[in-house]
């Protein structure tokens, strides 16, 4: 069997430690190095239902792409909720790290997955770093042009369904061929989208900078639920991973985790006509 220092050794082939941020917390949260491996689970978010489906089917590694402990901690008492996905893992012997920024700027990472699974080709990142192939979000294009509304019904066909649904900012009517994506958080690469695409997908988009950034462009934005946006990746990394232990003689299964860990559990549609301005007619 494979042990977690080779699991380990294939993510860091895959997506190197340099390229995650210099604030970011990737690696191994728990467990020996020396432990065997014959079944991994692969999951966004390191949740107690994840730690628990890792229980259940009876992973011996569990790979995330959110760290556990992104800050500091003294303690690991099983008094908090991450001090308890930390028990809990440790008691029934299953390991536990995370790929994070490094798989967001790796090639084939998190943004490359959610272009691929758009259908989205020619991808070239949207910031790039200091190899042309790596870098934060991705820039690709449709095979043909579409409006709006049918790029955003588009997505929403794609990606996982969640309460927090697809967010479309932007004409209906207006055509897009050219798409930005970030995986995650991206409103802080607003202006790289703006100045290179027709619409930008990414996640957690706030109130203040999409206004601004609408006011000045005509980019659309369609802001997906976090977790959905980079749970396409999985799918890429468990092959990835059958790929690269096959080398070890014997066979991991690696499995992903289908449980939705988006905080957003429901949402009440509008069910009142939009506020009207004041002394506007009706």
């Amino acid at each position: 069997m494979p042990s977690v220092a080779d699991v380990l050794a294939a993510l860091e082939s895959r997506y190197p430690a340099t390229l995650a941020a210099d604030w970011d917390a990737i690696g191994l949260v728990c467990g020996d190095p020396r432990a065997s491996v014959r079944r991994i689970l692969l999951a966004v978010d390191p949740v107690s239902a994840v730690a628990q489906e890792a229980i259940d089917v009876q992973a011996d590694l569990l790979v995330t792409h959110h760290p556990l402990f992104l800050r500091p901690v003294h303690s690991v008492a099983a008094t908090s909720a991450k001090g308890r996905v930390v028990h809990e893992l440790i008691r029934n012997g299953i390991a536990l790290t995370c790929a994070h920024t490094n798989a967001d700027h790796a090639t084939d990472g998190v943004s490359d997955a959610l272009a691929t699974a758009l259908g989205l080709r020619g991808l070239r990142p949207l910031d790039p770093l200091a190899d042309p192939l790596t870098g934060t979000g991705r820039v690709g294009t449709l095979p043909a042009p579409v409006s709006l509304e049918q790029f955003a019904e588009h997505v929403a066909a794609i990606l996982p369904a969640t309460e927090h649904g697809v967010r479309v900012a932007g004409d209906p009517m207006a055509v897009v061929q050219t798409v930005a994506v970030c995986g995650g958080a991206g409103d802080s690469l607003l202006d790289l989208a703006a100045s290179q695409a027709d619409a930008y997908v990414t996640s957690d988009l706030r109130h203040h900078r999409a206004q601004d950034h609408l006011a000045e462009s005509t980019c659309a934005l369609i802001d997906v639920a976090h977790w959905a946006g980079e749970w396409p990746w999985l799918e890429v990394l468990a092959g990835a991973l059958r790929e690269d232990l096959a080398g070890t003689g014997s066979s991991v299964e690696v499995l992903v985790s289908t449980i939705p860990t988006d905080p957003w559990t429901s949402h009440v549609p509008r069910s009142h006509p939009r506020p009207r301005s004041q002394g506007v007619p009706e």
